[in-house]
């Protein structure tokens, strides 16, 4: 038999598994970290210790690899808040006050968030989708809004005495609160504020932006 006759082995179904969750794994992380086009499809595999054509044949391209990421994240996220939603539904007869709701919407992000929890490198990532998602997620966050609309609801319902409009206005400031409230961030407000804001405190963040929030859902 020649070289040429020689082949490797064909990889199980549990090695194929085992290579596409490393390669998803270290591209999430180094998407979070350095940025999507600072990124490139060898950075990947390198850190994933597998073959260069294995994005390609796991993923089909760096943008459907970045999509899928993107996609699994953000459901797993708005699963815990529908979770948590749900649950405020079920606590109240369905008709959960306004701090409950909000803390459904706020609490998730907020806790992946935490620079303990080794789900910060996900909200990363979510983040970064914002500014530099590929066209397929900026389509998404442009025109899927069906998780939002639970929220919407149980908002309108909880306050039936505002304007629909003022509610979908104040829902929209809630979720610039969550974009803009990150611990990596704070630097800035720690400076005008002298140090005075020091905060590294999850529970006590998500208590200082519900209290805010649900002023502005009250006045």
């Amino acid at each position: 038999m020649t070289d040429s006759q020689i082949h490797d082995p064909p990889e199980t179904e549990e090695a194929q598994a085992a290579t596409k969750a490393a390669v998803f794994a270290a591209a999430e992380r180094l998407f979070a970290l350095h940025g999507f086009q600072n990124v490139s499809v060898r950075d990947i595999t390198a850190e994933a210790r597998v073959n260069l054509a294995s994005v390609n044949y796991h993923f089909g391209s760096k943008d459907a690899l970045l999509f899928e990421i993107f996609k699994r994240r953000t459901s797993e996220l708005n699963r815990e808040r529908a979770r948590m939603l749900h649950e405020a539904n079920e606590r109240h007869a369905g008709q959960p006050p306004v701090r409950e709701i909000l803390e459904a919407l706020f609490t998730p992000p907020l806790r992946w968030s935490d620079p303990a929890n080794e789900r910060r490198i996900s909200i990363q990532f979510i983040i970064r989708s914002r500014s530099e998602g590929t066209a397929d997620m900026r389509e998404v966050l442009q025109n899927d809004v069906s998780h939002l609309e639970r929220f919407a609801d149980a908002l309108i319902a909880a306050r039936p005495d505002l304007p629909r409009e003022t509610v979908y206005w104040r829902l929209h400031f809630c979720l610039g609160m969550i974009h803009n409230n990150r611990f990596a961030e704070f630097d800035r407000l720690h400076h005008l504020s002298g140090g005075i804001t020091r905060e590294g405190d999850v529970k006590a963040l998500l208590t200082r932006m519900l209290d805010f929030a649900e002023a502005g859902f009250m006045a």
